[in-house]
Formats: structure tokens, C-alpha cells, sequence
């Protein structure tokens, strides 16, 4: 493993919780010239801008799969090894101890490249899914709406609240449950409120209630709303 950040401390406790021998994690003050040699594969768990100078410092061994654990790059960042893959968590990691409890919880992995990815996928009790180079952009994008902007809604959630003096607690138990309707019915299905049900009137009511600054947002949140009732997309 090189970069011994939340993800690679993560993935290493995850891996040796299910067998695999992890020679260690190598930081920035080390040595990493020969981290390829009399091991099955390197996994680097850098910062996106670092993954191809990491790549690239390490003598290739043709026996070495080298990996990445970045959903937004693909292969081409690991040159000049042979043997390169990509696994990506579908689940943030904010530290070592969640970090590993998601990745043995069978999340999903985005894979690809040599088998090995896969093989590690299934290892920690994950659900690969192949992803290659073509679409990764699409892919990420994606994984950060599902995951980073749900936050940043949230966030607006808890700063509207706030008007009524409100906290963001009383509300999450309402986002728990549209999630759950999601994952049984799809989003069509699960769509409620007056975006659904195309009340103009009550929106109205809404931007006027609200601070000018949320607006452009809540209308933008609007719009998918709407969208998701003149082009569902079938739960398949």
C-alpha cells in the first residue's frame, strides 16, 4: 500500500480482516522505488494528483498488478506498469474505523482493469461492477451526486431549518425514508411534495419564505423534481 491516508488505512485493516497479507504502507518520506518486487500487487491510495508521479517512481515488476483506488481516473495514470486496475468504494471513508466497516459491508466496487481488482472486490464481500476508462467520467460524476451532493442538499436543508428554528436532526429521519422508498420503488415512484404534484402555489410560498441566496438551488431542485415526473426513468 502507498499513501497511508484514511483510505489506505482503511483498505489495508479491511484486507487483513479477510486474509490478505499487507506488507505495510508506505508514506511520503519513504522509499517506494522497489515497493513492486516480491509482492502480489500495490495499491495506491494517494490523492488523485499524486497516483501517476506514485505510478511512476515504482520499478515495474511483470509479475505486479499496481492499482488505484480513484473513481475518477482510469488506467492510463499507473504507466509504465503491465499490470494495472482500478478499485473504486462506492461508500466515503472519513476514517479508519468506519472506513473499515463499510468496506466489509458489501458495498459496491467500480472495477477494472486487471482481474485482480475484482478478485480484491470480492475478497472484502463487495459487489464488483466493471467500469472502464469510457465511461469513468460519467460514473464519478454519479458517485459524487449520490454521495457529495446529497450532503451539500443537506446542508441547505439544515440552513432553512434554522429560519424556523429548527434543527437538521428532526429532518433526517424524513431523508431516511424517501432513501428507503428510492432503493424499493426508484425515484419515480418515491417522488412526493408539491414539485410532484406541480403546485405552484405552495412552491411560491416557499422561495418567498426562504433567504434570496437559497433560491437558485431550491429552484434547480425543482426542475429535477419536475423532470422525474415528465421523464421518469423505469426502476428496472
Amino acid at each position: 500500500m502507498i499513501g497511508p491516508g484514511r483510505a489506505g488505512r482503511s483498505f489495508a485493516a479491511a484486507l487483513e480482516k479477510v486474509g490478505v497479507e499487507v506488507a505495510g504502507i508506505l508514506g511520503r518520506d519513504d522509499d517506494a522505488r522497489w515497493a513492486a518486487q516480491g509482492v502480489d500487487a500495490i495499491i495506491i491510495s494517494t490523492s488523485d494528483t499524486e497516483i501517476a508521479g506514485v505510478a511512476a517512481s515504482v520499478v515495474p515488476s511483470p509479475t505486479t498488478v499496481v492499482m488505484h483506488l480513484s473513481g475518477a481516473l482510469g488506467l492510463d495514470v499507473l504507466q509504465p506498469h503491465l499490470r494495472r486496475g482500478s478499485l473504486h468504494p462506492l461508500a466515503p471513508l472519513p476514517d479508519e474505523h468506519i472506513g473499515v466497516i463499510r468496506l466489509l459491508s458489501g458495498i459496491t466496487f467500480a472495477v477494472d482493469g486487471d482481474p485482480m481488482a475484482t478478485h480484491l472486490a470480492t475478497l472484502l464481500g463487495g459487489k464488483p461492477v466493471a467500469v472502464d476508462d469510457a465511461k469513468r467520467d460519467a460514473y464519478h460524476a454519479a458517485a459524487c451526486i449520490a454521495s457529495n451532493h446529497v450532503v451539500a442538499l443537506l446542508g441547505q436543508v439544515e440552513r432553512i431549518a434554522a429560519q424556523s428554528g429548527l434543527d437538521l436532526d428532526m429532518f433526517l429521519g424524513l431523508t431516511a425514508c424517501a432513501l428507503a422508498d428510492v432503493t424499493s420503488m426508484g425515484p419515480s415512484a418515491a417522488l412526493t411534495g408539491p414539485a410532484a404534484r406541480a403546485d405552484l402555489a405552495t412552491l411560491q410560498r416557499h422561495r418567498e419564505a426562504m433567504a434570496e441566496d437559497e433560491i437558485e438551488a431550491y429552484d434547480a431542485c425543482v426542475a429535477l423534481a419536475r423532470r422525474l415526473v415528465e421523464e421518469p426513468v423505469p426502476c428496472v
